[in-house]
């Protein structure tokens, strides 16, 4: 660990305690047969497999150590169409979003592998960010958190947007390398290196969970 990572974990135990962010960890952007048919690479599903797995290390991690989880989620509403993204991806803000993933109520939404336990809470989105147009911030408030650990689907997506957002509330960011995924090495790379570079410390589940047994004590 460099001096930097030292002073950086010296501070966040003099602050306010942690939440664990878990960020799209559902099926629509982790179910194999999901992701083979958009054309992801075995190796590639394989990769996001066992960022699923370290995120499921990362939930019993948290809850041991009293650490809240908040599950963030997209749940896409067909009757609010995402314009910008439209355009973005067809050309048209007006064209059809037939096909959008994780449409509010559909099997496609539904968490993948993990569930919300009793009491934790759930952040609804229909951007890319957790904090977009949502109740996040006040959440965090109410829990009293000092600083946030981000994992889940995908780094250089809804990982990154959330992370850019926190940083911009004010909170120091934790983002897990091993319990975040793209749909290729490339993407994910990339995003760590952006992120290291402007808003997040970057580091394994095992670290993770040591710091937050260390901060909650």
């Amino acid at each position: 660990m460099s001096a930097l990572e030292d002073d950086r974990t010296a501070a966040l135990r003099g602050t306010a305690g942690p939440a664990l962010l878990l960020v799209d960890v559902q099926h629509d952007f982790a179910a194999p047969e999901q992701l083979s048919a958009w054309g992801v690479s075995p190796e590639d599903i394989a990769a996001v497999d066992a960022a699923v797995d370290r995120c499921a290390d990362l939930v019993a991690g948290a809850r041991a150590a009293g650490v809240p989880i908040v599950w963030i989620e997209l749940a896409y509403d067909p009757t609010r169409p995402w314009r910008s993204s439209a355009w973005l991806t067809t050309g048209s803000p007006d064209s059809p979003t037939d096909g959008f993933p994780c449409v509010a109520g559909s099997p496609g939404a539904e968490w993948w592998r993990l569930e919300p336990g009793d009491g934790e809470p759930r952040v609804q989105k229909r951007f890319y960010s957790g904090f977009a147009e949502t109740g996040l911030a006040a959440v965090l408030s109410d829990l009293d958190v000092g600083w946030v650990t981000i994992a889940g689907l995908t780094t250089e997506c809804c990982i990154l947007a959330t992370a850019f957002d926190a940083v911009q509330h004010d909170l120091p960011v934790v983002v897990v390398d091993d319990a975040t995924a793209a749909y290729t090495p490339e993407l994910h790379r990339g995003a760590l290196e952006s992120l290291a570079l402007n808003v997040a410390d970057i580091r394994p589940t095992r670290e993770v969970v040591a710091l937050w047994q260390e901060t909650t004590r």
